[in-house]
């Protein structure tokens, strides 16, 4: 059953409150707004730590032929069988980090996101982890490691800076925990955080080059892999 804003902690109602209204939703996307591409879903998982509101990544595995060792939310394309998007958020979340779904409840989700460079139209469900469970890596095939960043951690103004990706890409980004989340992923973390009204100031001249190792993408394996019916591009590329 699903909470009243009244059930939900008073730092998370805006959060919930912002993601009923369609225009709201809209605005984080609306530089890539989907196309009827392939539907994938990621989960932004935001639980109650020791330093407040916090979330959930993963590490990509390293031997991935796409964004490998890049964070990302979990998540992943959509399969026949879900019921609808947040389904396929909450099954692709249990399938890499073995969060109990069961304890998680959906707050809604952002309009869908167009990533080119894979063709897939990415939709953030947005989660509030009302019951914590134990998670660990489930599939070493995907996931390297697993990441808990506290919200304090993603606003805070010496983490903020901006990148440029060789394509001539630019985006935000948050450097955290010795890594660097970019692309897709910092795009959707980064309009989660306005709808909840956590931002804080910061320089958005302040851009980087983004690390060679999180650009290790082999064009010609994902070429042959399409060719052959299998998308290896992934949700969350840039």
């Amino acid at each position: 059953m699903s909470s009243t804003l009244a059930d939900l902690p008073g730092w998370l109602r805006p959060l919930a409150v912002s993601l009923k209204d369609a225009a709201s939703r809209s605005r984080v996307v609306a530089t890539r707004p989907g196309v009827g591409g392939r539907a994938a879903g990621v989960l932004a998982l935001i639980g109650d730590g020791a330093r407040g509101p916090e979330m959930l990544f993963i590490e990509r595995a390293h031997t991935m032929r796409t964004h490998a060792g890049q964070i990302a939310l979990p998540g992943g394309a959509a399969d026949p069988e879900d019921a609808d998007i947040a389904a396929t958020a909450l099954r692709e979340a249990y399938e890499e980090t073995g969060v109990d779904r069961t304890g998680i409840e959906v707050l809604g989700s952002l309009a869908p996101a167009h990533v080119a460079v894979s063709g897939f139209d990415v939709t953030a469900v947005v989660g509030w982890w009302r019951t914590p469970s134990p998670v660990a890596v489930a599939d070493l095939r995907e996931v390297a490691s697993l990441l808990v960043v506290p919200v304090e951690d993603l606003t805070d103004p010496a983490h903020r800076v901006s990148v440029r990706h060789p394509s001539g890409y630019t985006g935000p980004a948050f450097e955290v925990a010795d890594h660097l989340i970019w692309g897709l992923t910092a795009h959707l973390v980064d309009g989660v955080l306005d709808l909840a009204g956590w931002q804080r100031p910061w320089d958005a001249t302040r851009q980087i080059e983004i690390p060679a190792r999180y650009l290790t993408d082999r064009r010609s394996a994902r070429t042959s892999s399409v060719r052959a019916g299998r998308d290896t591009g992934g949700p969350d590329g840039h």
